[in-house]
This record gives structure tokens, sequence and C-alpha cells, in this order.
């Protein structure tokens, strides 16, 4: 991005762009582009389709921005401004914004399920760029795992694929990971079972114990599909199934199920849950 900034000294703005279908291009900023890459129009989550191409949030500027900024704030008499709504349409309007596009994997992490998702494609970049940092010893591995090096794993454990361990987490014998983030200085007792979930940090999971979400996937026949992050709660107020979330510092009894709920730091489980939030 920066090389394409400094190829065009009349660009103010550089925003990053990819694809999107049309479905779901309503929900990101959209942005009319020419074969040039000069942006010639700017709405931000627009009601009906405008274009396929979706900003991803990421902007490089010049330091007269603060000139436009400066502007728009005196002309507004309003104490805050945004770049999507206030900014964009009105560079886009004068020609001093331009995208640069990528066809390079792209998500928002605005959810704990994006986050997840977003985990399993750093470990797929890591397999492709640096397959050393990915862990192929200590523990029965499958798929793409990274393990802290302060982390101790049973021989006998199964993780994978797409877990990534944190420093100073303990797992002990027969525990099965899958799809999940343990942060750092968790316990997972024996033969407890860990899937599509985030364990936030010094949390304990007690041996046969249970913690599973739902799995998020994307529409492999659907090209350019992006992740729905959905809100919390549907139409009727119930809980979206998602991942199981365990804030930090809590502790799952033996033999006890944690499905597709999430849980605020400090609580002590005793009993089964499904589809809560635990305050």
């Amino acid at each position: 991005m920066v090389d394409e900034m400094n190829s065009q000294p009349h660009t103010q703005c550089l925003i990053l762009t990819t694809e999107a279908t049309r479905e779901q291009s309503i929900n990101f900023g959209s942005v009319v582009v020419d074969s040039s890459g000069k942006v010639l129009h700017y709405v931000d989550k627009p009601t009906t389709f405008v274009s396929t191409h979706i900003s991803c949030g990421i902007y490089l500027l010049r330091p007269e921005i603060w000139e436009v900024l400066s502007k728009e704030i005196k002309n507004g008499g309003i104490p805050q401004i945004w770049f999507e709504i206030d900014i964009f349409p009105q560079m886009a309007s004068n020609g001093s914004l331009h995208a640069f596009h990528t066809t390079r994997w792209w998500s928002q992490t605005k959810t704990a399920a994006a986050a997840l998702y977003a985990n399993r494609h750093y470990l797929r970049l890591y397999r492709e760029r640096h397959p050393e940092r990915l862990c192929s010893k200590g523990a029965k591995i499958e798929g793409d795992v990274f393990i802290d090096p302060s982390a101790t794993v049973h021989p006998t454990a199964v993780l994978g694929p797409n877990v990534s361990i944190g420093g100073g987490v303990k797992i002990g014998a027969g525990v099965r990971i899958r799809e999940s983030i343990v942060l750092p200085d968790c316990i997972l007792e024996e033969h407890c079972c860990v899937l599509h979930a985030v364990i936030g940090w010094r949390s304990t999971v007690g041996s046969w114990a249970r913690v599973e979400g739902t799995p998020i996937a994307l529409n492999p026949n659907i090209p350019f599909a992006k992740l729905d992050n959905k809100p919390l709660f549907n139409a009727d107020g119930r809980l979206n199934p998602s991942l199981t979330i365990l804030g930090s510092d809590v502790h799952v009894s033996s033999e006890q199920i944690i499905l597709n709920s999430v849980v605020l730091p400090y609580k002590d489980l005793s009993a089964s849950y499904k589809n809560q939030i635990i305050l």
C-alpha cells in the first residue's frame, strides 16, 4: 500500500478493498472504483446494493488529511466526525480517494467467533510461510496447531485441527481440543473436551468435562463469501448458537457440559449449561 500511495502523489487517502458477495456487501462500506483505482463513490453500509467492492477498514493517509478534518469540524460544528460517513464521500467526489484492492483472505474480527475464524487462517499462514512455528510432536497433532513452548501437554492429548495454546497452559492426559483457542495459564484436566471454544486466562476445565460451541464456516460454493457477524441475540430474544466463551478465571467442575454459552469472568460452574449467558 505504501508503494501504491507513493506512486499517486495527488491521492490523500488510500483504502484497502476486497470483494464480497452482492448480498453481504451492504454490511460494509461499499466502494465504486474505476479502472485506475480512483474511488468514484463511497457509501457506508448502504440500504441497497451499490458495489461488490468493500472497504477492509485499513486506511493510509497523508498528513494533509488534518486540514480536511479541521475544515469538516468547523463547517459541521460537531465534536466528532466519521471517516466513513463524513470524510470519504467528500474525498470521493473531489478525486482524492483511491483504493488498493486485495484478493487475499480478509475478515472482520468484531466477535469471538470471528477471532476463531481468524485463528484458523493465521495457522494456515504459518503452515505456508513459517512451518517451524507449528507443533508436530509432544502430543497427537491433527492439522495446524500452535503450542507455546512454556505450555505442558500430555503425550496422550489430541489437539487439532486449528488450535492455539497459550503460555503456561497445562493439558492433562486424554484431553481433546479442536478448533479452539486456549489463552495463557489455563488448566485442562484429564479427558476433558474443548471444541469450537475460547478458554479465557487462568480458567480450569475439570476432568471429563465438555466445553463446546457451534462450528463456524463459510459456504465454499459462494465466491468471496465473508463471515457473517451475527448479533448475540436473534429476533426472538434468544441466544444465537455460536462458539462457547469462558472468561478469565472460570472454573468448570468435572463431568459438566457447557454448550453454546458465554461465561463472564470469575465464575465457578458446578452444573451444566446450554445456550446461556452466565453473568
